[in-house]
């Protein structure tokens, strides 16, 4: 952060700004536009796509800029860009092409709209600063793959919590402790929530109540510990995670791990078993109701006996493992900043390190009839579990970034994984394409679906 406030202020005084056009203008694209107009110098948001005009418009307008110009065509974007102007256009693939702009950011948690996207802008030499953990989740190791050919980063973001998990990860590994968890502090975890439940928390702070429903069945935080897994090399302990609830299970947890439990992340570091942790290369998980939230945690050792002294006097304990936590996230607030390490320093947030480690498989919500097509994340039919990239090839399970849409060739009980031989892709998807590229490049040795 010291290095990049420094590096976006001489950018400033130099009156050459990075140049930012960002796709998406929901709930938190609305929010990053207003903390990168208002808060951030040596940074301008040069222009922004949505499918409806209006509601780009109401992204500027929202942070106080009224002068704005619709374009409809590169040549009109550039121009604006070249005058210093604020641009909007209901076609993404303007700020993709347009020279003038140094980065894009994409916030629309849609993985087909989302795939199109990033590769016309590698293709057109962009960075691309992802808050679309669906999308990284699904095909983000192959995106990376086309990424790297084109000399441009492909990177999640500061701010939401995978993140902040890979800042504290960095830091954690920086001082010599070894990680063994990343985890994600939540409040609540069920599920069966459908768009009907989440509906009046939806309403009640402007959300889209699809989104707001991933949140609460699993779905949202089964893509963001994922990307956590694959940039980081770690797995998962078991299907759908540990997922410790301390507001459904507290007293029973508190017995088998013999706990002397305040609420707080720093109790549950004997939740683990440390041997199996190393073994495994380190896990992804979640808690749910501890404090702090919503937080991230990492939990870590240290060999050197007298290091373990040092950090038994700053007060983390006698270990095997240590804990250390961020208190909260601020989303949007730190985007920018993401915006400013990739393209000031070549520093991505986070990105996958090869092939992914962990995949999210879509899991029945409901009993699921033959004939019926699959709804969104966050619907009424399925949610998101994650699972071992291995155990997801050998079983030929369907990822739930791929699900929308698909075709049920037959009935699926509640609560049973939904394999590729289950359902009818939709033709001709991109994404489709993209993730077979994936499967065919980082596993193959083995006979996976999509593959031509």
């Amino acid at each position: 952060m010291f290095i990049v406030d420094t590096a976006l202020k001489a950018r400033q005084e130099a009156g050459n700004p990075v140049r930012v056009g960002m796709i998406g203008a929901g709930f938190m694209g609305r929010g990053v536009a207003n903390q990168m107009l208002n808060s951030v110098p040596g940074m301008e948001l040069v222009a922004i796509s949505n499918r409806n005009v209006d509601t780009a418009k109401r992204a500027y307008q929202e942070a106080g800029v009224e002068d704005i110009n619709v374009v409809s065509t590169v040549t009109d974007l550039e121009a604006s860009i070249a005058a210093g102007g604020y641009a909007v256009t209901d076609d993404p693939m303007l700020l993709c092409r347009a020279e003038g702009i140094d980065a894009l950011i994409e916030v629309t948690g849609a993985v087909e709209f989302g795939a199109h996207v990033v590769m016309e802008a590698i293709a057109h030499k962009k960075h691309v600063v992802l808050m679309n953990a669906e999308l990284d989740g699904t095909i983000g190791p192959i995106l990376k793959t086309y990424a790297d050919k084109a000399g441009v980063i492909l990177s999640a973001c500061d701010g939401d919590q995978p993140g902040v998990e890979m800042n504290l990860y960095r830091f954690v590994k920086s001082i010599g402790v070894t990680p063994l968890v990343c985890g994600n502090i939540k409040g609540l975890q069920d599920p069966y929530r459908n768009p009907t439940t989440q509906k009046g928390f939806a309403e009640q702070w402007g959300q889209n109540v699809h989104m707001v429903t991933s949140f609460a069945d699993g779905t949202k935080i089964s893509f963001e510990q994922a990307i956590v897994a694959n940039a980081t090399g770690m797995t998962v302990a078991k299907r759908g995670m540990m997922g410790h609830d301390f507001r459904l299970h507290q007293d029973e947890l508190v017995k088998q791990y013999d706990l002397n439990y305040t609420g707080h992340i720093d109790d549950l570091t004997k939740l683990y078993d440390v041997d199996q942790l190393k073994e495994l290369g380190g896990i992804v998980d979640y808690v749910v109701a501890v404090k702090p939230g919503p937080g991230v945690y990492v939990f870590g050792t240290h060999d050197d006996p007298k290091q373990r002294h040092y950090l038994n006097l700053y007060k983390l304990g006698e270990g095997p493992l240590y804990s250390f936590y961020t208190p909260y996230h601020l989303c949007h607030f730190e985007v920018p900043l993401s915006v400013a390490r990739v393209v000031l320093f070549g520093d991505p947030v986070m990105t996958p390190l090869a092939g992914p480690k962990v995949d999210v498989i879509t899991t029945a919500k409901i009993d699921l009839k033959a004939g019926e097509t699959i709804d969104c994340i966050g619907g009424y039919m399925t949610y998101g579990e994650c699972e071992t990239a291995e155990i997801t090839a050998a079983e030929n399970l369907l990822p739930v970034g791929l699900a929308e849409g698909c075709k049920l060739k037959r009935d699926v009980a509640k609560d049973q994984a939904l394999t590729y031989d289950d359902v009818e892709l939709p033709p001709g998807r991109l994404c489709d394409k993209l993730r077979a590229e994936q499967n065919a490049m980082f596993a193959p040795q083995k006979s996976l679906a999509g593959v031509a």
